[in-house]
């Protein structure tokens, strides 16, 4: 565990972020990111293939967690705002947090009893306390980019290294599941292994996190610290509602960010299918093409890093979202012989999708600073709150539409160690249609939405301008 000192680095708020901080803010997405990959690629599978859930129900427990989800986002980001504590306003949070946050996931992977309400019903409970915690711990820890540094180039920096832990925990999580897969005969005994191994492991970097970056935070006077000058939010919560909102920039981020993450999101949930029942490969061969995806995109994220400095965040979106909806809508024409062909469209889809975990995160901080010049006020865990609220209510209805496509389209299930099932000519359809024009449109709309973001690096170099002019004049 690293030392709970500050980087020599660190020691002011005008001072760059030393590598030992900058690393340790990244292993904070890495517990969060397994989770999350995890359940994205296998948990519908694992609803409807091993515990025997028919489509509508397993896309009905992900819309139940999903929905819950985006109702306790805004309320932890309200109340981690108002936190007063020795350790800030975010690190009580993380703290809490972590221990229920990794049981209630092992809890997931288990069939304890058979029965589609009954079971509907253990999943649904079990992820709404998985999805409270989740939200406890990674909600703080987003809006720690903005108390770590306000430049506004250190900032996509710093999201590098947060999106380098991410899609790095995927690509573990991929990996450790391919070896159990490989070793464990017992279908229900793999899930129930994967999800124990993750769980620890998922906790864990929490605490790297925390003693990381606490002493650059506390250094500079973090908001929420008793000895913190910084103004407090002490708007009513409707009115700081109606404020964010009336944030134009932030608008447009939200619109981008919840685009690319639909295109994502549905393509990961469906592509165990696509891969199985119409490519026609076994399971083991299912993680080697996502390990194609979050591998490239992993090699591509300090890419776009470095690319975004010389030419800016929208820019950079523009490139990588070009090469990803070609190869995002080519995956409809594939046939069950062009192996060879979907490693490539992979390769191709890795390259756009580390844009869509860099970009839009890298933007936020920017409305932001936008926000504090227009009311005095921080405002940090208000905006990563709604922002991943209507993320997560628009992805929840398009999980529940996923599921409910595919039972209405003659989707056939199966339980632990059945044979895998011949799927009629309407179900593979709906696969194909699910896994390309539909994250296709998503990726396209989130174009149109980045042309118009307003917040370029000359515009943001005006806002920070102001608000030190601001400070500088304050009595």
């Amino acid at each position: 565990m690293p030392s709970s000192l500050p980087d020599p680095a660190d020691r002011s708020p005008q001072s760059p972020l030393g590598f030992a901080t900058k690393l340790a803010f990244g292993a904070g997405d890495l517990g969060t990111a397994i989770t999350a990959n995890l359940q994205v690629f296998f948990l519908m599978y694992f609803l409807t293939s091993v515990a025997g859930l028919n489509p509508t129900l397993a896309g009905s427990v992900l819309l139940v967690g999903k929905m819950w989800d985006a109702i306790n986002d805004p309320i932890v980001g309200i109340l981690s705002d108002r936190t007063r504590s020795p350790w800030g306003r975010r690190y009580p949070w993380m703290l809490w947090g972590s221990l229920p946050f990794g049981l209630s996931f092992f809890l997931l992977w288990l069939v304890p009893f058979q029965g589609d309400w009954a079971l509907f019903a253990y999943y649904s409970l079990v992820a709404i306390v998985f999805n409270t915690a989740y939200t406890t711990v990674n909600l703080p820890y987003t809006a720690l980019t903005t108390e770590l540094t306000q430049d506004y180039d250190e900032r996509t920096s710093l999201n590098s290294f947060r999106f380098f832990f991410s899609i790095g925990g995927s690509i573990f999580s991929l990996i450790l599941a391919q070896i159990i897969f490989a070793q464990v005969q017992d279908q229900a005994l793999r899930y129930v292994i994967l999800g124990g191994v993750c769980a620890v492991l998922s906790v864990l970097p929490i605490y790297w996190c925390v003693w990381g970056t606490k002493g650059r935070t506390l250094a500079i006077g973090a908001p929420g610290h008793p000895a913190s000058t910084s103004a407090e939010v002490s708007l009513p919560i409707g009115q700081q509602l109606r404020i964010a909102f009336s944030n134009r920039p932030f608008l447009f981020v939200i619109g981008i960010y919840l685009c690319s993450w639909l295109g994502v999101q549905i393509t990961a949930t469906v592509i165990p299918y696509f891969v199985i029942y119409w490519m026609g490969m076994p399971e083991a061969q299912m993680t080697p093409v996502l390990l194609g995806v979050q591998g490239t995109a992993l090699i591509m994220l300090f890419v776009w890093s470095a690319v975004s400095q010389r030419v800016g965040k929208k820019a950079t979106y523009f490139m990588g979202m070009g090469l990803w909806i070609v190869a995002q809508g080519g995956l409809f024409f594939l046939q069950p012989d062009q192996v060879t062909e979907l490693y490539i469209l992979a390769v191709m889809a890795g390259v756009g999708v580390s844009t869509a975990y860099l970009i839009p995160w890298s933007m936020v901080p920017d409305v932001i600073d936008l926000d504090e010049l227009q009311t005095g006020q921080r405002r940090e865990g208000i905006f990563y709150g709604f922002m991943v609220l209507l993320q997560k209510l628009g992805l929840a209805a398009g999980l529940f539409l996923v599921g409910k496509a595919l039972d209405g389209a003659g989707f056939l299930t199966t339980t632990a160690g059945e044979a895998i099932p011949q799927q009629p000519d309407s179900a593979l359809m709906a696969i194909r249609v699910a896994i390309g024009p539909v994250p296709t449109l998503f990726l396209i709309l989130g174009l149109v939405l980045a042309y118009y973001y307003p917040i370029t690096r000359e515009v943001h170099g005006e806002i920070m301008l102001k608000l030190r002019e601001r400070k500088e004049n304050a009595p």
